[in-house]
């Protein structure tokens, strides 16, 4: 079970934060620089977006439907559920990271990589990832503003007019404008990669630097981590089975079931701690801590589970091929999740 390098990253950049936090001035050029990198990322998220394959793929309307009734209503009724876990188990702030982190969209690289090694409906994958990356623009700030409420950071109509102004109007302007930079983004796709990755990093290091200031990191103990940890496991798992068996259920292939188990049952850290960063502000860097951690969790046992599909002897010959696959997903502009 590999350990994502982009995680050992992340966790590094926390340290730093942990050691040198931004104070003073430092601080407000660096909130100043994370704003612009967040309105960056979702430029970027639009101008990659593919509008045409996209509605393309609305003929599988069933399956999409079914892996946005899992990432919007299933995701956030757990995390709700959950809320019988605090104090015992949880803190509030903690529970309030695990309830954003059942409200952000899916992912939409790892999930047409699992769902291309697994043998299933690679096409799916990728249409499902990007509906989902998509209605979470506008859903996730939506369902934040109802059950996280005032608890989560101060969520209010200004915190609305941000998620507009830093999140949806860049990726309108980069949708608009893919016609004139498509091509450009699809040749720098590997550096445009790390601009992604090196903005998430600096609003990591930002929002965990506005913690070490504020000293909220007292508030949680190595149990209370393990304790979010074994609720975290428990959430992924229901959502593994209930994917799988309910796509039996509903009567979708195996192909399908297997996308529907890969992108119905993740969540995206690309979008969410860009937009836990707006939503939560000063109070960003424990909500983005579930968020983190279920991440790495996800890719740890969808790489096992893809790999047990990929043996599975009702696998079909015609399943898409990983360099199709990638060639595919090269042309829908997907991103890191």
């Amino acid at each position: 079970m590999p350990i994502d390098p982009y995680i050992l990253l992340l966790l590094a950049t926390v340290g730093v934060a942990a050691l040198f936090p931004a104070r003073g001035t430092v601080a407000d050029v660096a909130s100043g620089a994370s704003t612009a990198a967040i309105a960056l990322l979702f430029f970027l998220y639009g101008a990659r977006l593919s509008t045409r394959e996209a509605l393309d793929g609305l003929r599988h309307w069933r399956l999409h439907v079914t892996v946005l009734a899992c990432t919007f209503l299933v995701f956030p009724l757990l995390g709700l559920a959950a809320r019988g876990l605090v104090p015992v188990i949880l803190t509030d702030p903690l529970y309030q990271g695990l309830l954003f982190l059942t409200l952000v969209p899916s992912t939409v690289q790892s999930s047409i990589a699992f769902t291309s090694m697994a043998r299933g409906n690679v096409p799916a994958a990728i249409c499902a990832g990007s509906f989902s990356s998509l209605v979470g623009i506008i859903a996730t700030p939506l369902l934040a503003a109802s059950l996280l409420g005032g608890s989560g950071g101060g969520f209010s109509a200004d915190s609305l007019l941000k998620i507009v102004l830093q999140l949806l109007v860049p990726f309108l302007a980069g949708q608009l404008l893919r016609r004139w930079i498509g091509g450009f983004v699809t040749r720098h796709k590997k550096v445009l990669a790390l601009v992604d990755r090196g903005s998430i990093l600096l609003v990591v290091y930002t929002a965990f630097s506005q913690g070490m200031v504020q000293g909220i990191w007292h508030q949680v103990s190595p149990l209370r981590l393990g304790g979010l940890l074994v609720v975290e496991a428990v959430i992924l798992a229901v959502m593994l089975l209930l994917t799988w068996y309910g796509g039996k259920a509903l009567g979708f292939g195996r192909e399908d079931r297997i996308t529907l188990q890969f992108a119905g049952s993740k969540k995206s850290l690309a979008a969410g701690l860009p937009m836990a960063s707006v939503l939560f502000g000063a109070h960003a860097s424990l909500a983005v801590l579930p968020l983190m951690l279920f991440h790495q969790m996800q890719l740890m046992v969808c790489a096992v589970i893809a790999k047990r599909r990929s043996h599975d002897p009702r696998a079909q010959v015609t399943a898409p091929e990983p360099a199709a696959a990638s060639r595919t997903a090269a042309g829908t502009g997907t991103r890191s999740g």
